[in-house]
């Protein structure tokens, strides 16, 4: 059987805005395919008041499922079990971006490591976005930003990154990921690591995994992306 995907539903993080128009048509869709869908929410009463400001069925509100700090651990299980049977997980936090300094962030890594897709409605922000797709602990994480072009400077750059005990998140040019995750394989060893490409786009591709795994992947693309070093 088919998985199927763990959606990340972006909302907006005040209590006046309207839901994205892709993520409230992917909302209803799953509605009209309920049977198949697993809506998660973090607290029931503002999420609850956001479904219904949103415009969306009130009448699903009681299949809603507690997941947050409390509840994570014993369900876990379960939701990754169904999802590998087929069913797919919408996640929604009480405002923002699920998974990014909020509850999911383990349950992404799992999917990650289970090879069930994973993927986020519209953000506008590519660095919480990659965070929040990643699977990594970024409870705590260093934007690095674009190392030098130089060699040298480059090979300094990284190494003085390698003494920061947080991920780090790097970006680049589309022609020089390749040599961004050499280059990283060369100074941080064959560490967990995360590239986030074409975020949002059709061609999105997330990887997760060690480095020389993702370089084997990566080898010679030239696309849009952000690697996050655990």
């Amino acid at each position: 059987m088919k998985y199927g995907t763990l959606y990340l539903i972006a909302t907006p993080i005040d209590e006046v805005n309207p839901l994205e128009s892709e993520a409230k048509a992917l909302m209803l869709k799953a509605c009209d395919d309920a049977d198949n869908s697993l809506f998660l929410i973090e607290d029931l009463k503002p999420c609850r008041r956001r479904w219904i400001r949103f415009g969306l069925d009130r009448s699903f509100i009681d299949d809603f499922i507690l997941f947050n700090e409390h509840t994570q651990r014993d369900i876990e299980q379960d939701i990754i079990t169904q999802i590998q049977n087929g069913k797919n997980a919408y996640l929604m936090s009480d405002g923002g971006l699920p998974a990014f300094c909020d509850p999911g962030q383990k349950l992404v890594k799992k999917c990650h490591e289970l090879g069930i897709r994973v993927t986020c409605t519209p953000h506008s922000n590519s660095i919480s976005l990659a965070v929040a797709l990643s699977g990594i602990d970024c409870s705590n994480f260093t934007f690095a930003g674009f190392p030098p072009r130089k060699p040298d400077e480059r090979k300094n750059y990284l190494t003085n990154l390698k003494k920061v005990k947080m991920p780090k998140v790097l970006m680049d040019t589309p022609y020089r990921l390749t040599r961004l995750i050499e280059e990283s394989l060369e100074v941080f060893g064959d560490t967990t690591a995360f590239i986030g490409m074409e975020l949002n786009g059709e061609e999105e591709e997330l990887l997760y995994g060690k480095l020389s795994k993702l370089l084997k992947k990566v080898n010679g693309l030239k696309k849009e992306f952000i690697l996050i070093i655990k």
